[in-house]
């Protein structure tokens, strides 16, 4: 009964009632993705109960019926209110036949034919096919050149192991809905560092793996005295490389390409909280879930938006949510199948999860607060706060009341936990558009886009619609308002549009000046300012936080090389950059209008 009541409290919290489903209204955007990846001959209530049910089933046996139906009201509530969205293998496969529920997984891979093949490969595989990510560190791998003993031959070093493992992916369909993804990571002081580093020189290399090095504190030591440094591997030094050429080298191709990234692994393993069984050496493909071999992490991502209201940001309704979030995360552990039972003991021992956020951007322009500020750091410290206050009480109650996780022996916890780690900062990508948010931390790419209409080919002009309720809540005139979106279509950002609108009316400056500065996009935002926000929601964040620092095209590598270092000092630990323009494909890019007729404007459904 102490497990009824104590469930009960966590459950029992305001703003999501635990007798009648919420109203689950979805723009057009969102139900086009779900009907693309998630739905199967259901509707998106359907998905959401669907989810909801097999995410519950683990507390079924624990509490009264009337109770455990409660649970599951709650659960469907803050998905389908949009509040709280998990990681898509679970919206894809909860309650169906894989019910494979995690998005990331760290495989191990020894120094051998049989460890390569026979294990990683083929680990990687089944995890792919149900819809995970999965991270190597490709450091075990002895160097080009090094002799095989049983053979007596010479090794070919990592390089072309990684292409095997690339092909293999491209064999592999996710889940019937996406392709697989994998991060690679070398260590700096490996032997192969520098044909690593080079690796992504051709386009057409490593297509289905972000590349990441793993940097060392004694690396950046070396590197701030210009000293060489030894590079070693299986406790042999193989010779030395001189610290500044590699740094530089690492600068260069970020630069050309946006790769590799950097990952600061002794900064990820000061914060390791199960030292005991063993250093942390690679993370999931997007770098926010370092992760011990063998372990997975279920992820989940708060809707920060949705937490304005009135132009205040609610943070009695963040706690609220906080602790109904983790309470779900926490049963997808015991509720999904894993593909490898190395996974399976490793998942339910340790009990890791991730939560995290999306929107934040939202956020910023709804409380009129420009995301290159000072202010808008404040306010990532200040959420980031209440949620890791919040998700370590739940977890605290959820040890108290259900155990802590079996291995908490080997943690550096005193007090009884249920997960060894549980806040994360995802990237969001399409549960983002479920919900409506930007995605992630990140700052809004671009504020115009537009729509090629299927049935007459009409292109459709959007404004971002935090632009259209400012413009509407300030009462901008009709003529006033179009001058702004015109604007905004020629030259692709907000900044100018105070001048260009004096041109038609006096009014309104003040708002106007303020638009420039609340509006700001990803390439109008200096990137130290990029790092400012990743470090304050890095301060209070258990694993890591994925963000991409946007430049713009006519940096120099210099530039790059301090904002890792910046990156560094600010102890976040990992970095990925991008100049714009630097790959013949890009995802986002912002393009402007030569001419641009403002009468189909309307507002961007988000």
């Amino acid at each position: 009964m102490s497990e009824v009541i104590g469930l009960q409290e966590i459950f029992e919290q305001p703003f999501y009632p635990l007798n009648k489903h919420v109203d689950c209204v979805l723009p057009e955007a969102a139900i086009t993705v779900m009907e693309k990846k998630y739905l199967r001959g259901e509707s998106p209530e359907e998905m959401f109960v669907r989810v909801a049910a097999a995410v519950a089933k683990p507390l079924q046996d624990k509490m009264a019926p009337e109770d455990f139906e409660k649970i599951r009201f709650a659960f469907y509530n803050i998905m389908a209110s949009r509040d709280f969205m998990p990681n898509s293998p679970t919206l894809m496969n909860a309650g169906r036949a894989f019910n494979q529920l995690a998005a990331c997984f760290v495989v191990p891979v020894e120094d051998s034919m049989e460890g390569i093949f026979r294990d990683a490969i083929a680990d990687m595989a089944l995890i792919q096919r149900t819809g995970g990510g999965t991270g190597f560190d490709f450091s075990r791998l002895r160097p080009k050149g090094a002799v095989v003993s049983s053979t007596m031959g010479e090794s070919s070093g990592p390089i072309p192991f990684m292409r095997a493992f690339n092909a293999c992916t491209d064999t592999i369909k996710q889940g019937g809905a996406r392709r697989g993804a994998n991060m690679g990571i070398l260590r700096v002081d490996h032997p192969d560092i520098r044909e690593f580093i080079m690796l992504k020189s051709d386009p057409n290399e490593m297509t289905n793996f972000n590349l990441s090095v793993a940097v060392t504190d004694a690396f950046m030591k070396a590197v701030d005295a210009g000293e060489k440094y030894d590079l070693v591997h299986n406790g042999k030094v193989y010779g030395q490389e001189d610290a500044v050429e590699i740094w530089n080298l690492i600068g260069e191709r970020a630069w050309a390409s946006g790769e590799p990234g950097v990952i600061f692994i002794d900064k990820i393993n000061e914060k390791n909280t199960l030292p005991l069984l063993g250093d942390i050496e690679a993370t999931n493909p997007c770098g926010e879930q370092p992760l011990l071999p063998y372990e997975a992490c279920n992820l989940g991502s708060i809707n920060l938006r949705n937490m304005v209201e009135n132009g205040t940001f609610n943070y009695d309704k963040l706690r609220a949510l906080t602790a109904l979030a983790v309470t779900y995360l926490d049963c997808v552990i015991d509720a999904g199948n894993y593909p490898l039972p190395q996974i399976t003991e490793m998942a339910r021992a340790n009990r890791k999860i991730g939560l995290g956020v999306m929107g934040f951007a939202d956020v910023c322009y709804m409380l009129e607060i420009g995301y290159d500020t000072a202010q808008a750091v404040r306010l990532a410290e200040q959420i980031m706060r209440c949620i890791q206050s919040a998700a370590k009480e739940t977890s605290n109650k959820l040890g108290e009341i259900l155990g802590p996780f079996p291995n908490i022996a080997k943690s550096v916890y005193t007090h009884k936990m249920r997960n060894a780690a549980i806040t994360t900062i995802a990237p969001t990508g399409t549960i983002s558009i479920i919900a409506g948010a930007n995605y992630g931390i990140e700052p809004f790419f671009a504020l115009s886009y537009t729509k090629k209409l299927a049935d007459t080919g009409e292109i459709i002009h959007f404004v971002n619609e935090h632009i259209e309720t400012y413009m509407q809540e300030h009462n901008f005139d009709p003529l006033l308002a179009d001058v702004v979106k015109t604007h905004i279509f020629k030259n692709g950002t907000i900044k100018g549009v105070y001048k260009a609108a004096l041109q038609v009316s006096k009014g309104h400056q003040d708002e106007l000046m303020a638009m420039e500065d609340i509006f700001v996009t990803a390439q109008d935002i200096a990137p130290v300012d990029h790092v400012h926000i990743q470090a304050a929601f890095q301060k209070y964040t258990d694993n890591a936080v994925s963000k991409t620092i946007n430049f713009n095209n006519n940096v120099s590598i210099k530039d790059i090389q301090n904002i890792l270092r910046l990156a560094y000092k600010s102890n976040c630990k990992g970095i990925t950059v991008y100049r714009d323009g630097c790959r013949d494909s890009q995802p986002l890019k912002v393009e402007k209008a030569v001419a641009v007729d403002p009468a189909p404007l309307v507002p961007l459904a988000m």
